[in-house]
């Protein structure tokens, strides 16, 4: 099982990444295979609101409005057999990069019902709220509704702060490690 991990803190040494990796260990100890993408480090930006409001994001299923890495990304998770969203927690809500990536998507793969690329596709979630956990739940809410909009599989909703990193972090391996196995060929 080929799972994409995207983080979305331009932290590298911070609770969004020790999250990312405690996925990766999970996806790891099941024999699945990984990729880790940093959204903070690729060029995304967000929505034109191309023609009408929908450009080819509504006809093609495409986003044809920019000249950034969103079609790179988009095309990577066609070929993936789940995916890990872990995000810091910014005023109750996902990372910038994280939800300028999630709303394209969303554009790109919502219309299509049943025939999103998505569609059945796990789904690990994960809000890292870096201090006394404020806005955690919110923010797990907003990543479950793009979820349910692009038709994937809500696996799990991990909420994350830093007095519950230890037993967290071992929840989100133990939870990737379940995704794999339950959806292993």
């Amino acid at each position: 099982m080929h799972i994409l991990i995207f983080e979305a803190s331009p932290n590298t040494d911070g609770l969004t990444a020790a999250c990312a990796a405690a996925a990766a260990e999970g996806v790891s100890a099941a024999g699945g295979c990984f990729e880790r993408i940093p959204l903070a480090e690729r060029y995304l930006t967000r929505c034109n609101q191309c023609d009408d409001g929908w450009g080819g994001c509504r006809s093609i299923h495409h986003c044809d409005g920019s000249d950034d890495d969103f079609e790179e990304l988009h095309g990577a998770l066609m070929g993936t057999d789940g995916l890990v969203l872990v995000t810091p927690v910014y005023w109750g809500d996902m990372s910038e990069s994280m939800k300028a990536f999630t709303d394209r998507l969303r554009r790109c793969e919502a219309t299509l019902g049943e025939q999103s690329r998505l569609f059945g596709k796990p789904v690990l979630l994960v809000a890292a709220a870096g201090g006394g956990g404020g806005g955690m739940i919110s923010c797990l809410a907003n990543m479950e509704r793009w979820v349910q909009h692009v038709r994937a599989l809500p696996w799990d909703m991990i909420g994350i702060k830093r007095i519950t990193r230890e037993v967290k972090l071992a929840t989100i391996r133990a939870s990737a490690e379940a995704m794999v196995r339950a959806h292993q060929g």
